[in-house]
């Protein structure tokens, strides 16, 4: 398909030069609005304004530019249906076979928080309608919507003899719909937030490719990342490239981290489950405390930093085999000694942002969407047995329950000193989970099982599960309450004598 004529409009002029060159070798006539037309014509190319061409002048502030039939004709006609040659003819309207243009940065402005007023001016008409007029008739016309596509174009026209082919033109159209569909998305979203519509009748999820990975969970299936700002907020500084797997570890230490205040605290994760978390103040210390929890479970996991990784730390973990590293920044000694492991991935995540959006679980032809889980308790813990807790149980009480919100449930957490010393999760059963939590502490702490807490994600269904923790050593318990049984597993624990506290919130994690 040979072009005659082309449209260009766009904001971003980045590397039009080049591609007007090409235009010119082939006799490519031009249309070109405002701003484009006059950036054309100062590097001594042929241009005619696009409302010379229409006969009509841009009006509203630049609201109306390219909204004319002698455009949108040129576009949209199917070049051998009769019917429309004759329309085209009567209206003297020519061809216009390639379109080129972007839209107005509304994306940037959003996440420069510009005023409402203001934004609305970034709402591009004019650009999605001519992208999506040329990509509904691309079996004539090529539409180049993304800077990025221009050295495909040219090659392209000097393959084809300053033409395009049907499979190019298809292409093009394609991530041209993709283009329009994630900008009306971010538009959506933007006004139903704005408007407070937490779950509309129509949702879009949009998002950009950051990169093809490897392959998915398992080797036989494909991958990849997507992001909706564009980015992560995460920078890779050494080591193999990430895999999916390595990502989704990766989110779940960062939801972790930040529950904690800043610079305090180490996670340790396996298969997106801790396996080892501690707030201690100290860093060494907090490092220390979440490995001995599980140190088995803790080979080959992620480490996460909430803090700037120092060269102390760094030769504490140089010690043993972790795949990743995630710090708030590292030191100039600590890079040095971590990078002398040639696959280990270190990420700095001193700009990931820790807010976190909706939740969405996809199953088949439907998802799931759902507010994220930011609350600790609905109201202050209430104690349900005669012995009382010291405010260090206290503390120690509810450093288990947060951690609880991030273990596969059935999810039983113990700990002692604002530090993990035994988890149990992903179980059917909730007696289950009480068995491998205290098993763990047994096996690794028994020295700092007695006198710990324990903390379940939801409420026991019978006393079983509190006995066995009993019996283990712990000494206070939390949990959100709500069982019919509720009263048997309080009168288990007064019997016992130990302490236990209701929270009223529940923290299953599927």
């Amino acid at each position: 398909m040979k072009i005659k004529t082309a449209i260009i409009s766009v904001s971003d002029k980045t590397n039009l030069k080049v591609l007007l060159s090409v235009l010119k070798k082939f006799n490519i006539k031009i249309l070109g609005s405002g701003g484009t037309y006059k950036y054309i014509k100062k590097l001594k190319y042929k241009c005619t304004e696009i409302s010379d061409y229409t006969g009509f002048p841009e009006m509203l502030n630049g609201r109306v530019k390219t909204l004319h039939p002698k455009i949108y004709g040129g576009i949209l006609n199917i070049r051998n249906n009769q019917n429309h040659k004759k329309d085209i003819k009567k209206e003297n309207i020519e061809n216009i076979d390639l379109v080129i243009v972007d839209i107005y940065p509304f994306e940037k402005k959003l996440n420069n928080k510009l005023n409402f007023k203001k934004l609305i001016e970034y709402i591009d008409i004019g650009g999605p309608t001519l992208i999506r007029a040329a990509a509904k008739n691309f079996n004539d016309v090529a539409v180049i919507s993304n800077i990025a596509d221009y050295n495909q174009l040219i090659n392209e026209l000097k393959k084809k003899g300053g033409g395009t082919s049907y499979s190019f033109r298809k292409l093009m159209s394609a991530k041209a719909f993709s283009l329009t569909a994630y900008y009306d998305s971010l538009i959506s979203g933007w006004l139903n937030k704005e408007s407070k519509i937490k779950f509309p009748e129509i949702k879009t999820i949009s998002g950009k490719i950051l990169k093809n990975l490897r392959y998915g969970e398992n080797p036989h299936q494909a991958a990849s990342i997507y992001s909706i700002t564009g980015e992560t907020g995460l920078e890779q500084l050494h080591g193999k490239e990430l895999s999916f797997n390595n990502y989704n570890d990766i989110y779940s230490a960062l939801n972790i981290l930040g529950s904690f205040k800043k610079n305090i605290g180490v996670a340790i994760i396996k298969h997106s489950n801790p396996c080892g978390v501690s707030s201690k103040k100290n860093q060494l210390s907090s490092f220390d405390n979440a490995i001995m929890c599980d140190p088995i479970s803790a080979f080959g996991g992620v480490v996460a930093i909430n803090s700037i990784v120092s060269k102390k730390l760094a030769n504490k973990i140089n010690k043993k085999f972790f795949e990743i590293i995630i710090g708030r920044g590292f030191t100039k000694d600590a890079l040095g000694i971590l990078k002398k492991k040639k696959n280990i991935r270190l990420i700095n995540c001193s700009n990931f942002n820790f807010n976190n959006s909706q939740h969405y679980l996809f199953l088949g032809n439907s998802f799931l969407a759902q507010d994220p889980d930011n609350v600790l308790f609905q109201k202050k813990l209430k104690i349900v047995t005669k012995k009382k807790p010291s405010p260090k149980q206290i503390k120690n009480l509810e450093f288990a329950f947060n951690i609880c919100k991030f273990v596969k449930s059935n999810a039983i957490v113990l700990a002692n000193e604002s530090s993990t010393i035994g988890i149990g999760s992903g179980q059917p059963s909730r007696l289950d989970s009480c068995k491998i939590a205290a098993g763990k502490a047994l096996e690794f702490l028994p020295d700092k099982i007695v006198g710990s807490v324990a903390a379940s994600d939801a409420f026991f269904p019978f006393a079983d599960g509190i006995k066995h923790l009993i019996d283990s050593g712990i000494k206070a318990i939390i949990q959100p309450g709500g069982s019919v049984r509720d009263q048997d597993v309080i009168n288990a624990a007064n019997e016992a004598g130990i302490i236990m506290a209701l929270t009223g919130t529940r923290h299953f994690k599927h």
